[in-house]
């Protein structure tokens, strides 16, 4: 399989046949196989029944994968990678704001030799205060703690290589720092404008809580991608600080007591000080503590996020 573009849904029904249709139209300008991964994310408005009509429709090109209950669009994205075929792996929202034609012009620069082509809302059809400014903050923020400049982190119209996107797992809001997964393994990044229209059907799925979950999920990225190899060197460096810390306020206070006759223990300074070397000698046994969990996590079997109520596709397509 050549591509394979998988469409996280959620509570979409009346977006699906035209999002079909058009993403079928698209695919005329591809060469190559190709198929589309729709995963249901425990939609409550007869959604998986439209999607497995879809299905009957299309079989040649269409997987639909079911979840039991909604697990969010990360793990949405997730189950589409683990059962994608293609490879070349584009993800593409439901709510038609993304424009699947833009799809064969994103698999054209791949072909220039880029890794990731990551789409761009540049005129972005949102509301400016609820989705738009906490977007450009988002953004900002992202691009400066991880070193991967990108205008759009939240762009679900992204392509990938299949090889660099593979062997890691995503949780929480963590689909929208995947170029950031794919930069640490020396992934090329390109961004390209990509269209956006407004939304037809429905109501948006996200508020301004969002943020905080980006802002907690790029601390966690962050680590991950920096540290999680190594956590002695965060966690030993930080803990290494506050005992020399520590050890400088303990020497001035007995210069002090040899130049002046004030007393060590009179001072506040030497409680801090104290609380300094317990807090650091503290934050190296996390260090080592988590060297271990490093090691039992990358030498014991790996476990879904997700359970899958049924898979959808022909027998053929096994």
């Amino acid at each position: 399989m050549d591509l394979s573009v998988v469409i996280p849904v959620y509570n979409e029904n009346e977006s699906l046949e035209l999002l079909h249709q058009t993403l079928s139209e698209a695919m005329l300008e591809v060469t190559g196989t190709w198929e589309v991964i729709y995963v249901d994310d425990g939609s409550r408005d007869g959604s998986p029944e439209k999607l497995k009509s879809i299905y009957a429709k299309d079989p040649e090109h269409v997987v639909v994968v079911e979840f039991r209950r909604n697990f969010g669009q990360t793990t949405a994205i997730l189950a589409g990678i683990d059962h994608a075929r293609g490879k070349v792996i584009t993800f593409l929202d439901a709510d038609l704001q993304n424009d699947p034609r833009d799809i064969p012009m994103m698999l054209t620069r791949l072909d220039e030799g880029y890794d990731v082509v990551s789409g761009w809302r540049k005129n972005r059809e949102d509301n400016a205060i609820t989705r738009n400014f906490p977007s450009h903050i988002a953004n900002w923020l992202i691009s400066n703690v991880t070193g991967v400049h990108l205008h759009d982190y939240g762009c679900t119209l992204k392509a990938y290589r299949r090889e660099v996107i593979t062997g890691f797992k995503l949780y929480g809001e963590m689909h929208r720092f995947i170029p950031v997964y794919a930069n640490s393994v020396g992934a090329r990044i390109l961004e390209v404008p990509v269209r956006h229209h407004a939304r037809k059907f429905g109501a948006s799925k996200y508020g301004l809580e969002r943020t905080v979950k980006v802002v907690l999920d790029l601390i966690a990225v962050q680590f991950l991608t920096h540290s999680s190899k190594k956590p002695i060197y965060l966690f030993g460096g930080g803990g290494a600080v506050l005992i020399g810390a520590s050890l400088f306020g303990l020497l001035f206070l007995l210069v002090r007591k040899l130049v002046t006759g004030v007393e060590v223990l009179s001072s506040p300074f030497f409680i801090i000080s104290t609380l300094a070397a317990m807090t650091g000698f503290q934050s190296i046994l996390m260090g080592l503590i988590a060297e271990l969990l490093v090691r039992t996590y990358h030498e014991s079997q790996q476990k879904p996020t997700y359970t899958i109520r049924g898979i959808t596709r022909k027998a053929s397509q096994d």
